[in-house]
């Protein structure tokens, strides 16, 4: 059954009863039909029900399922081809994030994206989705690369945030981040960001600057994450729930706010439900956006993103 959330547990108890009835059926060559599509039903039904009232807290618990599809299984199932590029050229390669060059519909791209692992030796390996400098700079070399051939950025964002260990801090982390929101500022090609997961600070932003930002259904995207606001507003980190409400950090939330600009769907049950289907809504949405964005110019493509940024932040009441 794996992993499963409070909130599915009604889902995922009616949906073993379903199996259960299958199983009988086939093995006592019963006709249990009618029965079957009635529990079928009732189980669309709930589902329907529970995912439509989500609050931000039970976003923030999808966002972070350990079965919700990662970069490297969404380049598996939307592109046509990928290779991936490591090393900065400075200090090492950095698995916690992914580069590379490929084409998705026939179209050529250039992929970023965080890594996380799913069992203990992958988690270690990946550092948990958290990037040391050298990723961001890594990053930051194949944007550059495939900009020289004119290939649109694809940007897949899922972090806890930055690594912030003594030696990511020496090797220059903060630098690391600001050069990258500088450099994909200017970058004359289209630049389209996805967050896919968890959108933490910095660690979201190395990566996360570009024409247009989405956000897949059940993500959230903050300067901060609810555990950390909690432990600094109240002291108590157990309040992560009561801080998640109070962020407003979920795609409606932000698309509100003009924070980002627009939300993609999830298959009913979330991403993780049906990893195929969440997939081939992505697929669509990256061609889409970059048809649009592909037609205009790069000198006005780079203006108007720096305009985007300049926009954020003014307040009247």
């Amino acid at each position: 059954m794996g992993f499963v959330l409070d909130f599915e547990k009604p889902i995922i108890e009616l949906e073993r009863r379903i199996r259960e009835m299958r199983d009988l059926a086939d093995s006592q060559n019963l006709e249990l039909k009618e029965e079957i599509e009635r529990l079928e039903a009732k189980a669309q039904k709930l589902r329907q029900e529970i995912y439509s009232k989500l609050t931000r807290w039970q976003r923030v618990q999808l966002a972070r399922h350990p079965n919700r599809p990662y970069t490297l299984d969404y380049i598996e199932r939307i592109c046509d081809d990928f290779m991936e590029l490591h090393g900065d050229r400075a200090f090492g390669d950095d698995p916690a994030i992914v580069a590379g060059v490929g084409h998705i519909g026939g179209r050529p791209v250039t992929i970023v994206g965080h890594q996380k692992g799913r069992e203990i030796k992958q988690k270690l390996l990946r550092n948990f989705g958290m990037p040391h400098p050298e990723g961001y700079r890594k990053a930051l070399r194949v944007m550059k690369l495939g900009a020289k051939f004119g290939r649109p950025v694809i940007s897949l964002v899922d972090t806890p945030g930055a690594y912030p260990g003594i030696g990511a801090e020496e090797r220059g982390q903060a630098e690391a981040i600001a050069r990258n929101l500088y450099e994909m500022s200017r970058l004359p090609v289209p630049i389209l960001v996805i967050i896919i997961g968890e959108g933490a600070s910095g660690g979201a932003l190395g990566i996360g600057v570009g024409d247009r930002v989405l956000m897949m259904e059940n993500t959230w995207y903050s300067v901060i994450s609810p555990e950390g606001c909690a432990a600094i507003l109240w002291r108590d980190a157990g309040k992560a729930e009561q801080a998640a409400e109070a962020m407003k950090l979920t795609a409606s939330d932000l698309l509100a706010l003009g924070v980002i600009d627009g939300v993609i769907p999830e298959p009913v049950g979330g991403a993780h439900h049906d990893p195929d289907a969440a997939a081939k809504i992505l697929k669509e949405t990256i061609l889409r956006e970059l048809d649009a964005l592909s037609a205009i110019p790069p000198d006005r493509l780079v203006r108007e993103r720096v305009a985007k940024y300049g926009r954020m932040g003014f307040w009247k009441e």
